[in-house]
């Protein structure tokens, strides 16, 4: 495809495939900033349209425009990550249809750390609505907006690919039977009240675990805490419930630290020798990762969680193969359908000219012929429309077809002076 009939998408960030936790975390937006922060990428890097899609595995920026855009947008995002933490990241640069393929398998959970995700749609349905509300959304965006996320409703309905997925909750559990042996009557320390944490304390709770849930939200902690059969309590009680924890699971949305060595140090007094389980699940981190080096402490992030998805990667390339092909499917069919809208324009003009050469002539007709009845008007007109319809069938067939192969500008150009349009 010629530069000029590419589509007019360009994607750059980071992900869990080229970028280590503590560059994506330089990196990334936090819920309540992307309305201010898809503005000021907007006005910064000149945009007409643009989302971000910031998540603990990915922080992608979608917008409309091409090679200088993508250019522009990676100079904003190293600026952003070096004001955060001094990191400068190697951005992914994708543009035109490696643009479009990536955000299809992004929506699909073909390209996630664990294949087949199923929390990737809500991530990216929030994404799109930040900046619909933001008013960063238009025609490019709204397009693949509508056929990347029906494409992955096919994908998980069509396909096996999200059956039995192997989950942060379910990696939670199996860790920590490594760590423990049996569950029952170990107790979970659930910090922030997010999703994923949820769904992997309740895991434990089925395996016989009790849960405790700490948060700055009184009504969301005690909510939580009731679902699990637990107890809540606040934050500033962290360091008591470190004590009696076997298990912590971290996911809040924190701009630091919330767990720090120093907090584990003084739990460790209490604790009697027995192990601690960390698993931090957030974005940026919430445990300090220098408690790695004290004796008992256990702690996974999620770039340790690479293995697993590698893993359930090599079990599921069956089901991986034929989501492949739905996606790619998908992909052809939105680029067609791109393609065949730059034709619009020509054949919108095409239509009106012959419209009017139409009307001229029913113009001469009705002075030559004088007064007509109803009916014969009714009969001029018909009978000068249909040949009009026939004379442009044709040309409309071919011009679409010429659209879809990537016609390109120049050709359009042809073919206007060749139909006297301009």
């Amino acid at each position: 495809m010629s530069p000029d009939t590419e589509p007019r998408l360009v994607v750059v960030g980071v992900s869990h495939h080229n970028s280590p936790v503590q560059v994506r975390e330089a990196l990334a937006f936090a819920r309540e900033t992307l309305p201010t922060a898809l503005v000021r990428l907007q006005r910064e890097a000149d945009l007409s349209e643009v989302m971000i899609l910031s998540t603990c595995n990915r922080v992608e920026v979608y917008a409309a425009g091409g090679v200088t855009e993508a250019q522009t947008i990676a100079s904003v995002l190293r600026a952003h990550a070096c004001a955060q933490s001094r990191v400068i990241p190697m951005l992914d640069q994708r543009v035109g249809v490696a643009a479009v393929r990536h955000a299809f398998r992004v929506a699909a959970a073909l390209d996630s750390m664990v294949l087949g995700e199923s929390q990737i749609l809500g991530q990216l349905k929030d994404a799109y609505e930040a900046a619909e509300t933001a008013g960063t959304l238009g025609p490019v965006l709204t397009g693949l907006r509508q056929r990347s996320l029906a494409a992955a409703k096919r994908v998980r309905t069509e396909t096996g690919i999200g059956r039995h997925a192997v989950s942060v909750s379910h990696v939670a559990v199996e860790l920590a039977r490594k760590i423990f042996g049996h569950l029952a009557g170990r107790n979970v320390l659930l910090v922030g009240a997010g999703k994923m944490s949820a769904l992997a304390a309740g895991r434990l709770v089925r395996e016989g675990v009790r849960a405790t849930v700490l948060g700055r939200t009184s009504a969301r902690t005690a909510e939580l805490a009731a679902v699990l059969g637990g107890r809540a309590a606040g934050l500033e009680e962290l360091g008591d419930e470190l004590t009696r924890a076997d298990i912590v699971i971290t996911s809040t949305a924190a701009p630091g630290l919330v767990v720090r060595r120093a907090d584990v140090e003084a739990a460790r007094t209490g604790r009697g020798g027995r192990p601690l389980f960390l698993i931090d699940i957030a974005l940026p981190r919430d445990v300090d990762p220098a408690v790695r080096g004290l004796p008992g402490v256990f702690l996974y992030d999620l770039d340790d969680l690479r293995s697993v998805g590698d893993a359930n990667l090599r079990e599921r390339q069956r089901d991986a193969a034929a989501a492949e092909a739905l996606v790619e499917g998908e992909v052809g069919a939105f680029l067609n359908a791109q393609r065949s809208r730059r034709a619009v324009p020509l054949l919108v003009a095409l239509r009106e000219r012959a419209e009017d050469i139409r009307r001229g002539e029913i113009e001469k007709a009705r002075r030559r012929m004088g007064s007509l009845t109803p009916e014969q008007e009714r009969a001029l007109d018909s009978a000068t429309a249909a040949i009009v319809n026939k004379l442009l069938h044709t040309p409309t067939v071919c011009l679409k077809e010429m659209a879809r192969a990537g016609q390109s500008d120049q050709q359009a150009i042809l073919v206007r002076r060749v139909l006297g349009l301009g």
